[in-house]
């Protein structure tokens, strides 16, 4: 089984085609699925737009109030761990609501899973058409002010949303963290920090380079670049040391 888990925060205008999307590809791969949207206290037309996809994918929404990304994401892994049956057979895959990350790149994620890989990151190529310039800015500047701190053997891009972790990995990090939030900080530092976390508990971490999609996007990047810098730094100043080696990255 692999748990689609999506954060979404108003994200009305590219849900449903994500959605549509992602039932496409999977119509052609012999693989169950389910889908899980949290809907991070969304005040547009979000909960609206999913409503008719009940019928026709097996989709379950969670939230509906503002916990932030981090909490979003760590509620779809709590909910997929709690829901599998095999838990060293099954994933969670990560991926936005805003349709940066493209439904048809997953089958290469799969396949990576599928040869043994515990942990499988999505890493962005050096050049990637229409980056919206906050977003260019803060990939300029981020590996700088965190790589001194923190870092994942063979990981070159720990800041990408797209990535699959086995659910006998989720599991371990929950029963490592208990009540504690699985991850912390927003945005980018909360990708980081769910890396920091799977990669000790990973026998295997592949990495392949896909590039995500800005130019489908409906609305403005929410990234704020020199505010999400120093996010960063103050998260990878208060992680020192938690820089892991998996069993094979």
């Amino acid at each position: 089984m692999l748990y689609f888990c999506i954060p979404a925060y108003n994200e009305a205008p590219t849900i449903g085609l994500l959605l549509w999307r992602l039932r496409k590809v999977f119509q052609e791969q012999p693989r169950e699925y389910e889908v899980l949207v949290y809907d991070d206290g969304s005040t547009d037309a979000t909960a609206e737009t999913l409503a008719p996809y009940h019928k026709v994918m097996p989709l379950t929404v969670l939230g509906g109030r503002k916990v932030g990304y981090a909490g979003a994401v760590d509620a779809l892994c709590r909910e997929a761990s709690r829901r599998t049956r095999y838990p060293r057979r099954d994933a969670v895959v990560l991926l936005q609501g805003d349709f940066t990350d493209q439904p048809e790149h997953l089958p290469e994620l799969v396949k990576r899973f599928d040869g043994g890989a515990d942990v499988v990151v999505a890493e962005r190529p050096a050049a990637v058409a229409t980056v919206p310039p906050p977003v260019r800015t803060l990939r300029r500047f981020a590996p700088w002010v965190v790589r001194p701190f923190v870092s994942v053997a063979g990981v070159r891009d720990p800041f990408s949303t797209l990535r699959l972790i086995r659910v006998a990995v989720i599991r371990d990090m929950i029963k490592e963290r208990g009540d504690a939030p699985l991850l912390e900080g927003e945005g980018w530092s909360a990708n980081v920090d769910l890396l920091l976390r799977a990669a000790p508990h990973a026998r295997r971490v592949e990495t392949v380079e896909l590039a995500p999609r800005y130019d489908v996007r409906e609305r403005p990047t929410r990234v704020r670049a020199w505010a999400d810098t120093m996010a960063l730094l103050r998260f990878a100043r208060a992680a020192r040391g938690r820089s892991v080696r998996p069993a094979r990255a």
